[in-house]
């Protein structure tokens, strides 16, 4: 059975954006993109709500796999183009991306049963959609990638009205400040 893997970049209080919606700050430099691309590698299948989509939709343009790119972009971008995409969405009807498909509604069951039958892993992408998985007893596996940054308010990480007890599996301090906390799912 394929595990359903929450990945999230975010400040160190909790944020993937500030309240002005930016998120500059958590762009991962060289180091800490190639450990990212080490952890897709095994995914087969990314979900998506729209607006995370949206913005990682770059990852299907040409500019994005262009002569200039650093190695590390050019990786990520063949190992993002290689994989099925799922955006989750009531207001987008057509898709800007290969490999991708809209589903109007999240459906817990449907996505168990994805997990059941994919050869790959599956990550979920973005906290209104991580939420409702998690939400639903769905994700096995968070990779917290903490940046040494304080916002003060936004966008949260990780949904407040659910509770979810995890194993620290790993973690990871990379040069630049950034810590990387692998948790599963405690069996407890």
């Amino acid at each position: 059975m394929a595990r359903l893997i929450y990945s999230v970049i975010a400040s160190l209080d909790g944020y993937i954006e500030d309240e002005h919606g930016k998120f500059d700050w958590a762009a991962p430099d060289q180091e800490v993109h190639g450990f990212i691309n080490a952890l897709e590698r095994s995914a087969s299948t990314y979900l998506y709500g729209r607006r995370m989509y949206e913005v990682m939709s770059f990852w299907g343009t040409t500019e994005a796999s262009a002569p200039g790119q650093s190695p590390v972009v050019r990786e990520y971008t063949e190992i993002w183009q290689a994989a099925d995409k799922v955006v989750y969405s009531r207001t987008l009807t057509t898709t800007s991306t290969e490999r991708t498909r809209i589903e109007s509604e999240f459906d817990p069951e449907a996505v168990g049963q994805m997990k059941e039958r994919s050869e790959g892993d599956i990550t979920v992408a973005g906290p209104n959609l991580a939420a409702q998985a998690i939400g639903a007893g769905l994700v096995d596996d968070l990779h917290l990638f903490v940046v040494p940054i304080v916002v003060g308010g936004g966008k949260r990480a990780l949904p407040d009205d659910v509770i979810w007890k995890l194993d620290l599996l790993d973690e990871h301090r990379f040069a630049g400040g950034v810590v990387h906390l692998h948790y599963r799912t405690s069996m407890e």
